[in-house]
């Protein structure tokens, strides 16, 4: 299975959880020429933007480990441009799901 496919069908098994957790999903994959979001979901009138992280195991780190300051810079960006392009008003938070083989770890303040 390629990488990328990998991280789609990550990121759609991550959108399943966080449906059960009570978040409602308004978008996958959200790209512009400068950015990308894994998950836009809304909870409690807070929209949270999700990075999702998926290793096979973890022979190489945890999912959560690649979330580094240099990706949460690029994920802050993201949500910038996303607020803007949607007139948000409201709360927004970054969230990340780690995902290593079949355990999911979910971060909602990161």
């Amino acid at each position: 299975m390629s990488n990328y496919k990998a991280g789609h069908e990550a990121e759609v098994r991550a959108a399943n959880y966080l449906e059960q957790q009570g978040f409602a999903i308004i978008q996958l994959n959200w790209k512009t020429r400068y950015c990308e979001i894994d998950i836009v979901a809304e909870k409690n009138k807070v929209i949270y933007f999700v990075e999702v992280k998926y290793r096979q195991n973890t022979k190489q780190g945890r999912g959560l480990d690649y979330v580094t300051h240099g990706k949460l810079r690029k994920m802050e960006f993201a949500a910038e441009v996303w607020v803007g392009a949607n007139n948000w008003s409201g709360e927004y938070q970054l969230a990340a799901i780690g995902m290593d083989g079949d355990d999911i770890t979910f971060v909602d303040e990161i």
